[in-house]
């Protein structure tokens, strides 16, 4: 069982204390935060607090109870994934789009978690049983490279690696509008909408500095073609920042217009370029994927009638 402390400043007078935790436990759902409210698990000042719109006060020393996750018995499918490396330590996957990387509540199927463990043997432990090898993620609707730990020494290494900020990951993205400049970086700090608890936003409070480098590779009447390094990784970084310098990615459902001209399934943002230090051998390895055909098609077209 974890317990977390928080202590409420005076920005934070008069909020709802459902509304407070569920901005400061990201990966809650208020309604999960309610749920621990009703049952007593939250206190204030050490007195549980079962009123979910129970407004706190500057100076409030909140205590969370958070309870031991459910055990889950996540299984083994027989999905297709496309491996474009693999030794003793970790796997390169292309993971193509629409596929969610690990199970998560009301998903525990179809998942590349699920398709991985039919093929391996063994995977990293440090995540748990939704997560097992996963060391970083990609949206589902982002398709692309994504390294897997077979085992926890090789996930321990990756893992700091992607906290040094040593790995090469290159994206390709589809925007609206033409951007002027021929490179460019992004500096803004990203943490979850005020607003929208479904989206991330640049915002000032409750965030992390996040970093995005851009190049143009060609552009079209009205979209450019880019390619994104991420020197951090945010959830959605390269889909907020661009948004947030009004150049929305293609077919975001979520940050893109509502009306979508293309008919597509999801925004067109593809990991390309995956490098890193082995976790084992030491040497500096790199690997690249090819555009999935919609996203090449999406380009032919637009070379045909747009530039």
């Amino acid at each position: 069982m974890d317990i977390q402390k928080f202590f409420v400043d005076d920005m934070d007078e008069e909020k709802r204390l459902d509304l407070y935790l569920s901005d400061a436990l990201a990966d809650m759902s208020r309604s999960f935060i309610q749920k621990l409210i009703e049952k007593g698990k939250i206190k204030i000042n050490g007195k549980p607090i079962k009123i979910k719109k129970h407004k706190i006060k500057a100076n409030d020393v909140i205590e969370i109870e958070i309870p031991e996750p459910e055990r889950l018995k996540i299984e083994a499918e027989n999905i297709p994934v496309e491996i474009i490396y693999e030794d003793d330590d970790l796997l390169v996957v292309n993971k193509p789009q629409g596929m969610v990387v690990h199970p998560a509540p009301g998903n525990y199927q179809g998942t590349l978690v699920n398709a991985l463990m039919y093929h391996c043997k063994n995977l990293s432990s440090i995540n748990g049983v939704i997560r097992p090898g996963i060391v970083h993620r990609i949206d589902k609707d982002t398709s692309g490279l994504l390294m897997v730990a077979k085992n926890d020494q090789a996930h321990k290494c990756l893992a700091e690696q992607l906290k040094e900020h040593s790995i090469n990951r290159k994206y390709i993205a589809l925007v609206y509008g033409n951007i002027k400049e021929e490179k460019g970086t992004i500096q803004a700090p990203i943490g979850r909408d005020p607003n929208n608890r479904l989206k991330m936003a640049v915002v000032e409070r409750n965030s992390k500095d996040a970093i995005t480098h851009f190049r143009v590779l060609k552009r079209f009447k009205g979209y450019t073609l880019i390619e994104a390094k991420l020197e951090t990784g945010r959830t959605h970084q390269i889909r907020v920042h661009m948004t947030y310098i009004n150049h929305p990615l293609v077919g975001d459902p979520v940050y893109g217009p509502s009306k979508q001209k293309f008919r597509l399934k999801g925004q067109m943002l593809h990991a390309k370029t995956l490098g890193f230090r082995h976790p084992a051998k030491g040497t500096f390895m790199e690997f690249q994927a090819d555009l999935p055909d919609y996203f090449t098609k999406l380009i032919k077209m637009l070379e045909d009638k747009y530039m």
